[in-house]
């Protein structure tokens, strides 16, 4: 294994969304990631049915990962998973509130048996307050951060983002930051502790520019309406001759110029005043006019690699081969399956992706290969 994680040894236990995600950023940067899953006979999918043979070829979260099959129902189960956290330096969970403890893996029990341990808790609303009890998904996390409100077309409800913001954004990311964060200050204290990561904290948080913007009176609570939600005609997606689509972010004077001048538009008066918000939607049906005379191809070949701030809407089959994902080599290929890269790049600890583990792994393999790797 390479990356500046090396030599950290990770056990998360099974979970969907946030927590394998997180799980495969610490993996994909070094660190050995033991997920703990249930027995093969009990794993199934979101639709409740039995996962195939080769699910783990097609879960990109479980990349470079090995898996140990407990059931941590039993006592022995329990045991085990103990064994692993006493030799591990970080665990993550994505259980509701209360879960690990009736397991008898609560964060009490892991610190006295691993006083160093960084014990890292995702939930969506946090290990406390009215709702963390309840149930709910990304769409629900980013709904009471104020986030999901703010996205979307004038006078139409807002479009589930995928699970970007809240699973991905507010919750994996958080709770990776948070556990490098724990992890340094361990190094100095030699002591562990809990984090507490929750989606809707974490996706108010990701929001903090559009807050300031608020309280300053510039940013409105009406969708589409705003510099940045698709309201300025500079700064949206348009549709071409082939019906397919690019984007255009040409906020800054110059750019906005620069956008002008190569839609044949730089001399007429109407775009003068580029932050008249009165003139924005007359702006913007002249320029989808304009983008409509050539197709995708013929705006990249004008507009790609110029201060106007574009780039083609791409598909996740058109993504990977995009020359500049192709340079920058943005895309591997894993077990026949074409996904991203590790991010972010290093200049010496290099990041590598791994394929995980075809079959299980035991526990007394792991700890046979901890003990004897000369660390604690």
């Amino acid at each position: 294994m390479t990356g500046p994680l090396k030599g950290i040894r990770v056990v998360e236990m099974v979970g969907i969304g946030p927590g394998p995600f997180c799980g495969m950023m610490l993996a994909d940067m070094g660190a050995d990631v033991i997920r703990v899953d249930r027995p093969a006979d009990r794993r199934v999918g979101l639709d409740g049915k039995p996962l195939p043979a080769d699910a783990r070829r097609f879960d990109v979260t479980a990349r470079g990962k090995r898996t140990v099959a407990l059931d941590l129902k039993s006592a022995d189960g329990v045991a085990q998973a103990l064994a692993l956290v006493e030799h591990a330096h970080v665990l993550i969970e994505g259980f509701r509130p209360g879960v690990m403890e009736r397991l008898g893996l609560g964060p009490d029990v892991c610190l006295v048996r691993n006083p160093a341990l960084v014990y890292g808790r995702m939930t969506g609303w946090g290990q406390h307050g009215p709702l963390a009890h309840a149930a709910g998904h990304d769409l629900n996390y980013i709904a009471i951060s104020g986030m999901l409100g703010a996205m979307g077309r004038a006078g139409e409800p807002p479009a589930p983002p995928l699970n970007l913001v809240g699973d991905y954004g507010g919750g994996a990311m958080m709770l990776a930051f948070g556990v490098a964060c724990a992890l340094v200050e361990a190094r100095a204290s030699g002591k562990g502790q809990v984090i507490d990561a929750a989606m809707s904290d974490g996706a108010a948080l990701l929001g903090a520019m559009f807050y300031g913007m608020r309280a300053a009176g510039h940013w409105s609570v009406q969708r589409g309406a705003n510099l940045l939600d698709g309201a300025a005609p500079f700064y949206d997606t348009y549709a071409c001759a082939d019906g397919k689509l690019v984007s255009i972010g040409s906020l800054e004077p110059a750019f906005y110029a620069e956008l002008l001048a190569r839609l044949e538009l730089d001399g007429d008066a109407d775009f003068r005043e580029q932050m008249n918000a009165r003139n924005w939607p007359v702006l913007k049906r002249r320029i989808a006019a304009k983008i409509a005379t050539r197709t995708r191809a013929e705006w990249v070949e004008r507009l790609e690699g110029t201060d106007v701030c574009f780039a083609p809407v791409l598909d996740l089959d058109e993504a990977s081969a995009h020359p500049h994902n192709v340079a920058r080599r943005a895309f591997v290929e894993l077990g026949g399956v074409t996904q991203p890269a590790p991010a972010p790049r290093f200049s010496r600890t290099v990041p590598e992706a791994r394929e995980a583990d075809r079959e299980d792994s035991s526990v007394d393999d792991v700890l046979a290969a901890w003990r004897g790797d000369g660390r604690r």
